[in-house]
């Protein structure tokens, strides 16, 4: 369920400022459901003019914001918007949004912290911080693809797909055991997901890399994953502590990786020291 676009501000007026806000609330309002716009249905969702919408849609059309189909006479995204998207990954995108969290995160819990996105029946790692006690491995983390039957990383993710999404990306696929702790049977790996879905966070050991152990959670836009925050360390490290004691830093860290996401910039403030957000949010339940 979307929520329906509200009427854009100072929908009939002339200002320059008011004329961007509302050609900037007509891109924002396309999303997966949203794939296009007619003028009429456009102007009476928003508030709008025929006029207004009619000059909306054509100036945003003419800089390669929308394409507008000559036989439909209806709008969509246009080129210049995979271009924007594309300089900005080829800037850093994701990755350098997501370095200030994962840094935070690293210096309070001391273990190496790894962002994560989907790719195909994998998540790819592109941001990464290492922990006090050094690099996981002995080359760079990011790049490194996770399989989705193998280790808390990549099955953070992938549980929170639907099971159909997750069957049609996974059913038949070879599950090469990497480990005697990587589960290869599929019903045993389907009763995982569903674990990892009502406890809200996935561990393991050994699954894929047989010297580490990690704890991911997803990263949420809406009820939707866009990929995975994990906290990892040695298996050979005695340290005095255990990964499900930073469980909460991790939960807030990943909410404000969520919020930088979707560009909320009213999200409470963390107190990353006590790992959680400074309006009391509660521990959550975790393992014996």
């Amino acid at each position: 369920m979307t929520l329906s676009p509200q009427p854009l501000p100072g929908a009939d007026a002339q200002s320059p400022l008011q004329t961007v806000d509302r050609a900037l609330g007509i891109l924002l309002s396309f999303n997966e459901f949203r794939t296009d716009w007619g003028v009429l249905e456009l102007a009476e969702t928003f508030g709008l003019t025929k006029s207004s919408a009619q000059r909306l849609l054509a100036s945003l059309a003419a800089q390669g914001f929308l394409r507008a189909d000559p036989w439909t006479r209806r709008y969509s995204l246009g080129p210049a918007m995979w271009r924007m998207a594309s300089l900005w990954e080829r800037t850093g995108g994701l990755a350098r949004l997501a370095d200030t969290v994962l840094t935070r995160l690293s210096q309070e819990t001391t273990k190496t912290t790894l962002f994560a996105i989907p790719d195909g029946a994998y998540v790819r790692c592109i941001a990464a911080i290492d922990g006090l006690h050094g690099p996981l491995r002995a080359h760079p983390l990011i790049g490194d693809l996770y399989p989705a039957h193998a280790g808390a990383t990549s099955r953070s993710y992938f549980a929170f797909l639907s099971p159909a999404e997750r069957r049609n990306l996974l059913h038949g696929r070879p599950h090469p055991r990497f480990s005697e702790h990587t589960e290869v049977d599929e019903q045993r790996l389907e009763a995982l997901f569903d674990q990892t879905v009502t406890d809200g966070y996935a561990f393991s050991e050994g699954e894929y890399d047989p010297s580490t152990r990690a704890l991911a959670v997803p990263v949420l836009l809406g009820h939707r994953p866009v990929g995975s925050l994990s906290i990892s360390e040695s298996k050979v490290q005695q340290d005095g502590t255990d990964l499900m004691d930073f469980l909460t830093q991790l939960l807030a860290a990943a909410h404000e990786l969520s919020d930088l996401l979707s560009n909320k910039t009213t999200a409470p403030q963390r107190n990353w020291r006590h790992g959680k957000s400074l309006s009391n949010q509660t521990r959550p339940r975790t393992k014996a």
